[in-house]
């Protein structure tokens, strides 16, 4: 299932879940001689046998009845809608179609691309009809989502998320370097999308010649129709009605239940596949563990069960299963995944689907500024699609004001609401715009080499795992050699430099690198994602032409530099310590939280007074996540005025009124030897011996 590694060869998507038997691949020997002898038209090379066996797996979807319809409609109108069901061909076929329809106008308007919600999809998407072309992936067909840009100058055809497409079109308003969009995916109504489409209407106004192509359910055709403006509409109807059957009563236990559920379906001795669709990604590596586990002790008769755990969300992540290992009984398959995996899921050999009904998901709250898990019901249209990524419902008019309130605080909006200058250099750094406005204060700061493998860090996933049970304090030992006594920031600057300097000993002495991280509690994937960010923040930086500092990680200066950045941009999530025990009360608003595990002053019998953190969450027991030692001056130095006079009373602000009112030039006491006073005391802690902490530094 590892799909990251990809070869100048024509890869095969399905592959990871079909197997061809000895009889079909005879098959394809023979006809190979009759048929390969055609040429393809993108690559100007013979078809293989292989893609006249797609062709006919092709010709089976739904979707294909309706070519002639979707290419008449294309060629005499500007928009079409296309409508159907889950897993009728949709989101493979239409691009295959608009880049024939392309080829024949000999891509006079320019490519063709298609947006999808989530990256993963669109990797998937992009291996899986770049196998069906018969061409190779990165070249007539590629993808673009998030640090991986897998296209070249030939592509003809490239599979991207909403996100990607919208940052382009801040350097092409007007996306001149495409003839066809397609948009899929229209009902899991992100904001990314519902934006995307609105944009998309003014674009076509102003390009006649471009085309636009939007996929979506039964359940919001007709709204698109008419939102522009009585468009033509595709219709894709599924050959098979499936059987739906309904618990009798609400599982206590849903997870518990899908299991069992699973095993009554193995018992019954029907075959196929299973897909479960659980509610979050901690239980599809909970199911896999206790499948694999309870598989041993199943009638051998029956065959055997193999997980094969999805996770949309962490593809570098992937649980070894037993499916490699040779069987003569029967195999069945059982994906695991969640609503954001119902478009990994290829296999054609699906019998069963379980779906447990409800999702977990992260909400917003713009008043806090924290996320919150909640669970909840899925939708009837949710259930019957296979998807129930985000519901239907876009963000609230409250967390819209809020962002462009955080933006005017930010100094990236001008007066009339529009970017200003500021805002739009820091819309070309593809981050968070709090860290975007740190990284461009760090030019000031001459911290720019510390404050770009911030940014990095806290973009990719946690770079710690959490030990196996019996090595908690063997991972407390190898963390505490990367803390850094002014805060987790710079713990995160000492475990990337830890992570690089021991990849070039890799490479010097042949020694694992995924061995040192695993010795450490490190994840190698996380860091390695951390490493591919900060190389296109650098590439940014360099194409923008702002200065690059000369790396000073370990000064005194340096330090205080780093933390002028992050106030810069983090102005806005400050907390205090109201009681000196670690109930940290929120600058901004009265929501009280804790300090996270994985914090270097969690457990410290030094819990500063004052810190600036990177993250709020309710979902997990309201804590602040990477927070580091801030002074109540500095903060005032850095805060805008007006920031300041909108917050609400408390005793917070009285106390910060107060220093305001004795800071002046002569009297405040100088910043930076602030600064080594405050890591000096921390270093005297008896907990954290300096000379473990600062060892790698």
């Amino acid at each position: 299932m590892d799909c990251l590694s990809f070869s100048s060869e024509k890869l095969c998507s399905s592959e990871l879940f079909d197997s061809t038997d000895g009889e079909e691949m005879e098959e394809e020997r023979i006809g190979s001689c009759a048929e390969d002898l055609e040429i393809n038209p993108f690559d100007r090379l013979p078809f293989s046998s292989r893609y006249y066996k797609l062709l006919k797996e092709r010709e089976e979807l739904p979707i294909w009845q309706m070519k002639y319809a979707f290419m008449e409609s294309l060629h005499h109108h500007q928009i079409v809608v296309v409508s159907g069901d889950a897993k009728t061909g949709k989101s493979s076929q239409v691009p295959q179609w608009c880049a024939e329809y392309s080829l024949a106008a000999r891509f006079q308007h320019g490519a063709i691309v298609c947006t999808q919600t989530c990256k993963h999809a669109a990797v998937w998407l992009a291996l899986r009809v770049a196998d069906e072309m018969d061409v190779n992936i990165g070249h007539e067909v590629g993808y673009v989502v998030p640090y991986d840009n897998c296209c070249n100058n030939e592509t003809i055809l490239r599979f991207s998320t909403d996100e990607m497409l919208q940052r382009e079109m801040m350097s092409s308003p007007l996306l001149n370097s495409y003839g066809i969009i397609i948009v899929d995916c229209v009902l899991e109504r992100t904001v990314a999308t519902d934006v995307l489409l609105g944009l998309l209407k003014d674009v076509l106004i102003l390009r006649p010649k471009l085309k636009l192509i939007v996929i979506t359910s039964p359940q919001l055709s007709s709204k698109l129709q008419a939102y522009y403006g009585s468009v033509p509409l595709v219709i894709v109807e599924r050959k098979y009605r499936t059987e739906v059957v309904y618990t009798s009563g609400i599982q206590k236990d849903y997870f518990l239940s899908a299991l069992r559920l699973l095993f009554e379906i193995h018992n019954s001795k029907r075959r196929g596949d299973v897909v479960i669709f659980l509610a979050c990604e901690q239980e599809i590596g909970n199911a896999f563990w206790i499948i694999q586990q309870e598989g041993h002790n199943l009638n051998p008769d029956l065959g055997e069960l193999v997980p094969i755990p999805l996770f949309p969300n962490e593809q570098e992540r992937i649980l070894k299963s037993n499916e490699e290992k040779p069987c003569k009984n029967y195999r069945r398959k059982v994906l695991l995944t969640t609503s954001l995996g119902e478009s990994l899921v290829w296999s054609k050999t699906v019998s069963f689907v379980i779906d447990i009904g409800i999702q977990r998901r992260k909400v917003y709250n713009p008043r806090i500024r924290a996320d919150a898990v909640v669970i909840q019901p899925i939708s009837r249209s949710q259930a019957e699609m296979h998807q129930k990524i985000l519901g239907t419902s876009s963000s609230d008019p409250e967390s819209l004001m809020q962002a462009l309130e955080d933006l005017d605080y930010l100094a990236a909006l001008d007066n009339d609401g529009n970017l200003s200058e500021f805002g739009i250099i820091m819309s070309e750094f593809p981050v968070d715009p709090q860290l975007s406005k740190s990284i461009l204060a760090s030019c000031e700061f001459d911290c720019v080499e510390e404050m770009l493998t911030i940014a990095a860090m806290v973009t990719a996933p946690g770079c710690f795992v959490n030990p196996p049970q019996g090595t908690e304090e063997t991972a407390v030992t190898c963390r505490q050699k990367f803390l850094h006594p002014a805060g987790d920031h710079f713990t995160l600057i000492n475990v990337y430099k830890a992570y690089k300097e021991a990849s070039t000993n890799a490479i010097s002495q042949y020694y694992d690198i995924e061995k040192w991280c695993q010795d450490y509690f490190l994840n190698c994937s996380a860091l390695r994602i951390a490493e591919a960010i900060r190389t296109e923040l650098v590439d940014i930086m360099r194409r923008i032409e702002l200065p690059i500092s000369a790396p000073n990680f370990g000064l005194n200066e340096s330090v205080l530099g780093i933390k002028k950045a992050l106030l810069s941009g983090y102005f806005m999530q400050i907390a205090r310590d109201v009681d000196g025990s670690g109930n940290y009360l929120m600058l901004a608003h009265k929501q009280v939280a804790q300090l996270h595990p994985l914090s270097i002053y969690y457990n410290s019998s030094r819990i500063p007074e004052w810190v600036v953190f990177h993250e709020f969450s309710i979902a997990e027991n309201n804590s602040i996540k990477i927070i580091s030692a801030i002074s109540p001056d500095l903060f005032m130095k850095l805060a805008p005025q007006y920031y300041f006079s909108n917050l609400p009373p408390s005793e917070s602000k009285a106390i910060l009124q107060e220093v305001i009112n004795h800071l002046s030039p002569i009297s405040a006491i100088d910043e930076g030897q602030n600064n080594i006073i405050e890591d000096r005391e921390f270093e005297k802690c008896p907990e954290t011996p300096a000379e473990q902490r600062c060892s790698i530094q």
